[in-house]
């Protein structure tokens, strides 16, 4: 089973780097990418799940339906991407629900972060994809974090993959930066040792964002980013989908393997 999942937010990582960078510049960015995001699991025949910001989802009501429309599932992922809150939690659920006309059952926390447990249990979440098992100096340091997906109460917590024995992660970073064929045979690993593999992207990732010098992006975020990226993430699909693979969303991990019900 293959969980693909996106956070879809306000383009944001300018300001990292001392970039004077407006929500609206941001947002223009990330609508871009995410309708080529879509273009791909349309041509592949896949679902995913989009973890969305309530900024992006009121600001872009038009691809929050394109989301819906071709039978995406849409989770929570705080409000404000740069400014997360205490109160996002709950205030993400209540705008994002606004827009979409759905419940929403997952969260995941902006930049994988922590969260509150009791607060995502509080408001009803099913799931929460808030961990990436590894070590990334000056971003996470999850070394004895569950490696695999887990229940706390009745919330299911499902990291981000890890290969099995080095916990090295399978992000996004990791697609931008490796040959692809290595890349193809670590998430093979994950599978044949977890039986499932969970990954995330985001959209300014697939935006040319090597034509955009005053972005002041690393390069190991510029690389391969545009429309390399999306060939890569067409290539990553079709590879999982070649070798039999099923594409499901959280909320259906989530009851196929939900020991409460």
């Amino acid at each position: 089973m293959i969980l693909l999942s996106f956070d879809t937010e306000e383009f944001d990582v300018p300001r990292e780097h001392g970039v004077d960078f407006s929500l609206e510049e941001g947002m223009a960015v990330s609508k871009v990418g995410t309708e080529r995001i879509l273009d791909v699991l349309k041509a592949n025949d896949v679902r995913a799940t989009f973890f969305c910001t309530a900024n992006f989802a009121e600001k872009a009501p038009e691809v929050m339906q394109r989301i819906l429309d071709e039978g995406h599932e849409v989770a929570c992922h705080g409000c404000d991407h740069w400014e997360p809150k205490e109160t996002d939690v709950e205030q993400s659920k209540i705008r994002v629900e606004k827009v979409t006309g759905q419940t929403a059952v997952g969260y995941r926390q902006p930049r994988m972060f922590p969260v509150s447990d009791s607060e995502i249990e509080r408001m009803g979440y099913h799931y929460n994809s808030s961990l990436n098992p590894a070590f990334i100096p000056g971003r996470y340091m999850h070394l004895n974090a569950p490696r695999t997906w887990f229940m706390r109460g009745p919330v299911m917590e499902i990291p981000a993959s890890v290969t099995p024995w080095l916990r090295f992660p399978l992000f996004w970073l990791s697609l931008h930066n490796l040959p692809e064929a290595l890349y193809h045979f670590m998430v093979r690993r994950v599978l044949k040792h977890d039986g499932y593999f969970v990954t995330y992207f985001h959209p300014w990732e697939f935006f040319d964002l090597k034509e955009h010098p005053e972005f002041r992006m690393p390069f190991i975020i510029r690389n391969h980013s545009g429309k390399e990226m999306v060939a890569r993430l067409d290539c990553l699909v079709k590879m999982l989908k070649k070798r039999g693979h099923k594409f499901i969303t959280y909320r259906e991990f989530f009851d196929r393997h939900n020991p409460n019900k």
